[in-house]
């Protein structure tokens, strides 16, 4: 771990010196791509390298000239870097801008197939720019990356937990960044709850940095699982199982380098706004079985957006929920993080759309998160909604985190203070099934539907006895 963390380092160290980089935002994304195509080299290697074995032809996606070891890091007879084929300076930015990103950005606009490699990949590079200035600087993070292995699947994994650092730090540097990072402790303790099986579709419609999805395979993969599962249940896995989408090009590309490093080679992910598409046309087919989900909240749609949704209103939280609702299978499951005043807001939307969720979804758990889980770049206050669709709602069970200190960028949520919750979330007797927030650690309380009013099923308007 600490070789290739070493070389992650140096690289994001000559980055930041770089003219064209500007701060975590920036460097991981400028990571994100070279790390892609090194990716990419690789997999058409090994892939290759298989094809021989069967006897067979392998057609490779990205043409002979450039193929990472022709244009990146060709090597001489001794396997060394050939240092009179290696473009450098302005030669080597000018091919990278005007020669590769062109070809790997038109892969989309020649291909319709969402599921071919070359749609995925003019995805990626469709809204992306090569930001590093010095052709110098890129060569000298071009022969950096050279020396990662993405054939080898104990560097692949340590590669994967040092990328999760490099996208902790782009949230934690605050501003729009730090949408597309949740703290790892409270996706864990969503997917640990929701408990995903073979077979299951998992769906985020928010994708960002694709923390659920990646945590929802690592559930799916644990060391006990992966003996007991067939060629076909691997298959199912890797092509079948996670669904998404993501608006911005910088999420997209994080989410896919996020979920292919941790060995995802298949997503159905792809980039869009997923409010586009009209809820109105969704057909069971669309739907899936698991909905984990940290969708923008905040943000304003125009109406031309707001058409595709019965209940319209310019908020995107309660957009997204309504498009979550639509796209839940029957006896699915759903975890959405949402800003609390969705739970309590009274005006004529938000009532309709939580009037609809009471009454044809079962509402079962509220989890109400402390102050600054999403510090720095925000500190709105967010509860966890977990939905089922099972019939309607007739009591919610109330969880409220309380950490032993007040949450800091410096002092994040972990995952031990969640613990409790998903101790008594699995075992229901233990639960505090009266409407009195007793004192207690983590406190808990239940409420019957009948009991709330105006539709506010914030936690703080239905708990007695707070302290």
């Amino acid at each position: 771990m600490n070789e290739i963390q070493n070389i992650i380092n140096r690289i994001t160290d000559i980055l930041r010196r770089d003219d064209g980089i500007n701060g975590a935002m920036n460097y991981t994304e400028q990571i994100s791509w070279v790390l892609f195509l090194k990716f990419l080299n690789d997999y058409e290697e090994n892939e290759s390298d298989e094809a021989i074995l069967d006897g067979v032809d392998y057609e490779y996606v990205i043409r002979k000239d450039l193929r990472w070891n022709i244009w990146a890091c060709p090597k001489d007879s001794n396997g060394e870097l050939d240092v009179k084929r290696a473009l450098s300076g302005a030669d080597l930015i000018d091919f990278v801008n005007n020669t590769l990103f062109p070809f790997l950005q038109n892969f989309k606009s020649n291909n319709n197939d969402f599921e071919q490699m070359k749609y995925k990949i003019g995805a990626i590079f469709e809204y992306l720019d090569n930001k590093v200035v010095s052709g110098h600087t890129l060569r000298e993070v071009l022969n950096l990356i050279d020396s990662l292995n993405f054939q080898s699947s104990d560097e692949l994994f340590e590669l994967s937990v040092i990328y999760e650092k490099l996208l902790h730090g782009m949230g934690s540097d605050g501003g729009n960044s730090g949408e597309y990072y949740t703290p790892r402790a409270v996706i864990k303790a969503m997917v640990d709850v929701v408990d995903p099986k073979v077979g299951d579709t998992i769906y985020d419609g928010a994708v960002g940095s694709a923390g659920f999805l990646v945590e929802a395979f690592k559930y799916l993969t644990t060391d006990k699982k992966k003996n007991s599962y067939s060629a076909s249940d691997w298959e199912t896995i890797q092509t079948k199982t996670f669904f998404g989408q993501e608006k911005t090009s910088l999420g997209y590309v994080m989410g896919m380098m996020n979920m292919i490093l941790h060995g995802i080679e298949s997503p159905n992910v792809f980039k869009g706004n997923t409010l586009t598409s009209n809820i109105r046309n969704f057909q069971e087919k669309d739907r899936h079985n698991i909905i984990l989900a940290n969708p923008p909240f905040g943000g304003k749609e125009k109406s031309q957006i707001q058409q595709n949704f019965p209940t319209k209103s310019s908020a995107t939280e309660i957009l997204f929920l309504q498009h979550f609702m639509k796209m839940l299978k029957v006896e699915g499951k759903a975890a959405i993080i949402i800003p609390e005043g969705v739970l309590f807001q009274a005006n004529n939307a938000f009532k309709s759309v939580k009037n609809e969720l009471l009454q044809n979804f079962n509402v079962h758990t509220i989890v109400s998160l402390p102050s600054g889980v999403f510090l720095p770049y925000s500190g709105v206050k967010t509860n966890i909604l977990f939905f089922d669709r099972t019939g309607s709602t007739s009591r919610i069970w109330y969880y409220d985190v309380t950490p032993p200190y007040k949450l800091t960028k410096n002092k994040p949520i972990q995952y031990e203070h969640l613990e409790e919750f998903i101790r008594l979330f699995k075992n229901p007797e233990m639960r505090n099934n009266t409407s009195v927030k007793t004192e207690k650690e983590g406190y808990d309380w239940t409420i019957n539907i009948n009991e709330i009013e105006e539709t506010d099923i914030s936690a703080r308007a239905n708990a007695s006895n707070f302290s």
